[in-house]
Protein backbone atom coordinates (compact mmCIF):
# COMPACT_ATOMS: atom_id res chain seq x y z
CA UNK A 1 0.00 0.00 0.00
CA UNK A 2 1.38 3.52 -0.88
CA UNK A 3 0.85 6.56 1.93
CA UNK A 4 -0.76 8.64 -1.32
CA UNK A 5 -4.01 5.62 -1.28
CA UNK A 6 -6.76 7.08 0.16
CA UNK A 7 -7.52 6.04 3.69
CA UNK A 8 -11.20 5.93 2.42
CA UNK A 9 -10.60 3.36 -0.38
CA UNK A 10 -8.92 0.60 1.90
CA UNK A 11 -10.08 -2.47 3.26
CA UNK A 12 -9.89 -3.77 6.95
CA UNK A 13 -6.81 -5.73 6.31
CA UNK A 14 -5.11 -3.11 3.87
CA UNK A 15 -5.53 -0.32 6.61
CA UNK A 16 -4.35 -2.55 9.49
CA UNK A 17 -1.16 -3.84 7.56
CA UNK A 18 -0.70 -0.36 7.24
CA UNK A 19 -1.24 1.20 10.71
CA UNK A 20 1.54 -1.75 11.54
CA UNK A 21 3.69 -0.51 8.98
CA UNK A 22 3.44 3.27 10.33
CA UNK A 23 3.86 2.21 13.82
CA UNK A 24 6.78 0.44 13.22
CA UNK A 25 8.20 3.40 11.44
CA UNK A 26 7.94 5.74 14.20
CA UNK A 27 8.91 3.32 17.02
CA UNK A 28 12.11 2.83 14.81
CA UNK A 29 13.06 6.82 14.90
CA UNK A 30 15.23 8.31 12.51
CA UNK A 31 12.43 10.31 10.75
CA UNK A 32 12.41 14.29 10.78
CA UNK A 33 10.04 16.07 12.93
CA UNK A 34 7.32 16.80 9.90
CA UNK A 35 7.95 12.78 8.23
CA UNK A 36 7.23 11.76 12.27
CA UNK A 37 4.09 13.88 12.24
CA UNK A 38 2.83 13.28 8.64
CA UNK A 39 3.43 9.50 10.09
CA UNK A 40 1.06 10.33 13.06
CA UNK A 41 -1.74 11.84 10.63
CA UNK A 42 -1.77 9.18 8.18
CA UNK A 43 -1.46 6.41 11.23
CA UNK A 44 -4.79 7.91 13.12
CA UNK A 45 -6.83 8.31 9.68
CA UNK A 46 -6.21 4.42 9.24
CA UNK A 47 -6.72 3.47 13.30
CA UNK A 48 -10.39 5.28 12.56
CA UNK A 49 -10.55 3.17 9.06
CA UNK A 50 -9.91 -0.10 10.90
CA UNK A 51 -12.44 1.22 13.89
CA UNK A 52 -15.02 1.99 11.37
CA UNK A 53 -14.76 -1.18 9.34
CA UNK A 54 -14.94 -3.07 13.26
CA UNK A 55 -17.66 -0.92 13.97
CA UNK A 56 -19.93 -1.90 10.42
CA UNK A 57 -18.71 -5.53 11.33
CA UNK A 58 -20.87 -5.57 14.59
CA UNK A 59 -23.48 -3.68 13.32
CA UNK A 60 -24.03 -6.65 10.42
CA UNK A 61 -23.37 -9.29 13.13
CA UNK A 62 -26.05 -7.79 15.41
CA UNK A 63 -28.55 -7.38 12.71
CA UNK A 64 -27.75 -10.95 11.77
CA UNK A 65 -28.65 -12.02 14.49
CA UNK A 66 -31.61 -10.05 15.19
CA UNK A 67 -33.08 -11.44 12.32
CA UNK A 68 -32.97 -14.99 13.04
CA UNK A 69 -36.20 -16.51 14.46
CA UNK A 70 -35.33 -17.66 18.17
CA UNK A 71 -32.58 -15.62 19.11
CA UNK A 72 -32.29 -13.17 21.78
CA UNK A 73 -29.89 -10.12 21.61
Amino acid sequence: MSESTPVESLTYEQARTELIEVVQRLEAGGATLEESLSLWERGEALAQRCEAWLSGARERLAAARAAQPGQEG
